[in-house]
């Protein structure tokens, strides 16, 4: 491919910037779990996520689709909580204690809010799409009926046990308020918007006040405020989401409370002499660490954070074994999926995997020591993902091949597995099982209920970040596509290069004016007046935090931030 290069100058070395004084280059820290990872994957596939999201989107909200378990949406006219009617997407193909004939108002926020906030993240606008207005349809989840007053996973939370026994479960009402909470940044301007993210702030801190540190619970009753024990384990790495709605709140309405309430969930967070990693919500928990730090002087160490959050965890009393995966089952490198490590050999899921990809590339713009560690995790993670499709992993390492036909490729296996738990002769030796768990959850559920919505609504995290270049393998990943409330920044990029010899990376311009490409790590331009495209140079398993400032702007140093315009554009 002919690249036609428009800018003042060709490449630049880093060491041709100074910025006016000496710089000081970022010393890269690693993630204990990523130093296992390979630097380069294989069988390599990195899959076109945005055009992913936009076909389950279109596939998901299709009212008119026909055939056995079809549409995959439905219309719920109970008016819980709000006089409104609101709908449904399936958790998963065929689930039969869902829909029109089954509950009507059994549906789950954690489908639908990760759709919207997909699909926003994908351009798609979900308040005018097909005449509905998905996003106001969808605050029939703020629980107010029962005086909770947050963002629950049902509608109707007496109902949110059926066929499953799990009892009532952290971190599925706290993950819906950090869903939110991103929907609402993608849609300011849906009415009552303002109004329920004030009131989920408000109990979120009165919450964190309540508990003092002592984030030692299954749950919390937000109607009663008690920190609530039952058989489920205890979940401290609540206080992560707390501390990222909070700080997030902070940034929106400027009320102190919520940035000392983010604080204080990060001192409860932090101060556990273990890892307490439950299931999503710990490395939302380092995000806001590292924010803090970087931009209200704490002092958490975050790495602390992110070893918790990829060794798993290792507590009696917590959900052992809960952390990223770093192993090749069969012919498959599955390095970076986030599950159980210890489940069966081990168990991934895809929603948890893409669901981390949120907080953590943006993180390394607060954090850039991280950047290279980061950069190879999401280049085994993005890899490894494609195995939960049907049609992007052979048929005899699928547990319903000769059904796959139903997911158009859009909608994914629930979960990959190191071996089949269901006991099918086929797989009997096979290692590396896309399944799901639909099929336990209640009797009378179809093996394609395997097939989940619930996972592959999550698709357009990876969409708004991954981006390839010219160079197969290095990855230009977005650091403010999910970098929520921030403050005011120009685009930045994480490069990471996984090859033992330097490469040259061509960079796109999106904007129409020139840009100047400072690395926040090296806090060096490597590239000047680039128009259109221009190249620099990642070294050899090294990584480049590429910032895209206005041409010819003034770069000025100040307690140990490097600024551009009034904006922070690195951190030392």
């Amino acid at each position: 491919m002919t690249i036609r290069i428009t800018c003042l100058y060709l490449i630049l070395l880093v060491t041709s910037f100074s910025c006016g004084e000496d710089t000081q280059l970022v010393n890269q820290v690693e993630i204990d779990r990523v130093k296992s990872m390979p630097n380069s994957p294989e069988p390599y596939q990195q899959l076109k996520w945005q055009e992913k999201a936009v076909n389950f989107d279109r596939y998901a909200f299709d009212w008119d689709e026909e055939g056995p378990y079809m549409p995959l949406i439905w219309l719920d006219s109970t008016r819980r909580n709000m006089d409104q009617v609101t709908y449904g997407l399936f958790t998963v193909i065929g689930d039969v204690r869902q829909g029109y004939e089954a509950h009507i108002d059994f549906h789950e926020s954690l489908t639908a809010f990760g759709a919207l906030l997909s699909g926003g993240l994908s351009g798609i606008d979900k308040t005018n799409q097909d005449g509905f207005n998905y996003v106001r349809m969808a605050q029939n989840y703020f629980n107010s009926d029962n005086g909770w007053n947050i963002m629950m996973n049902n509608t109707n939370p007496d109902i949110a046990m059926l066929g499953g026994g799990y009892g009532r479960d952290w971190w599925y009402d706290v993950f819906p308020n950090v869903l939110y909470y991103g929907i609402s940044y993608l849609f300011p301007d849906v009415e009552d918007t303002d109004r329920f993210q004030r009131q989920i702030a408000d109990q979120f801190y009165k919450a964190d006040s309540i508990l003092n540190g002592d984030y030692e619970h299954s749950y919390f009753d937000y109607s009663t405020m008690e920190g609530m024990t039952n058989h489920i384990p205890p979940q401290e790495d609540a206080a992560g989401g707390h501390a990222y709605v909070l700080l997030s709140a902070y940034e929106k309405f400027g009320d102190p409370r919520y940035l000392e309430g983010a604080k204080s969930a990060i001192d409860a967070l932090i101060s556990q002499k273990e890892s307490r990693f439950y299931e999503v919500l710990l490395p939302f928990g380092a995000y806001t660490a590292a924010r803090l730090n970087a931009e209200y002087g704490t002092n958490y160490d975050v790495l602390r954070l992110l070893n918790w959050s990829f060794d798993g965890c290792k507590a009696e009393r917590g959900r052992t074994g809960w952390g990223i995966i770093s192993e090749r089952w069969g012919p498959y490198d599955v390095h970076g999926l986030q599950g159980s490590i210890i489940d069966g050999g081990g168990y991934a899921f895809l929603m948890n995997t893409h669901a981390m990809a949120w907080p953590m590339v943006p993180m390394v713009r607060y954090e850039p020591k991280f950047a290279r560690t980061i950069g190879k995790w999401m280049l085994n993670a993005s890899n490894a993902s494609r195995l939960f499709y049907p049609f992007e992993i052979d048929d005899a390492h699928q547990w319903l091949p000769e059904k796959k036909s139903v997911t158009k490729n859009v909608i994914a296996y629930e979960g990959l597995k190191k071996a089949d738990h269901y006991g099918k002769e086929a797989l009997k030796d096979v290692e590396g099982v896309a399944l799901g768990d639909g099929p336990n959850w209640i009797e009378g559920q179809p093996d394609v209920s395997m097939f989940s919505l619930y996972s592959s609504a999550y698709a357009g995290i990876y969409g708004a970040i991954i981006e390839e270049t010219n160079v197969d393998k290095v990855l230009r990943l977005d650091c403010l596509a999910t970098d929520f409330y921030r403050q005011d920044a120009y685009p930045t990029y994480l490069y990471y290069n996984p090859f033992d010899t330097p490469k040259e990376i061509v960079f796109k311009n999106d904007s129409q004016d020139r840009v100047d490409l400072f690395d926040a790590i090296s806090h060096r331009l490597v590239a000047e007046g680039v128009s259109e495209y221009s190249n620099f140079t990642v070294g050899a398993d090294e990584a480049a935090l590429i910032v895209a400032i206005p041409h010819q702007a003034k770069i000025a140093k100040e307690d140990g931030k490097y600024w551009c315009n009034g904006k922070v554009i690195a951190h030392e």
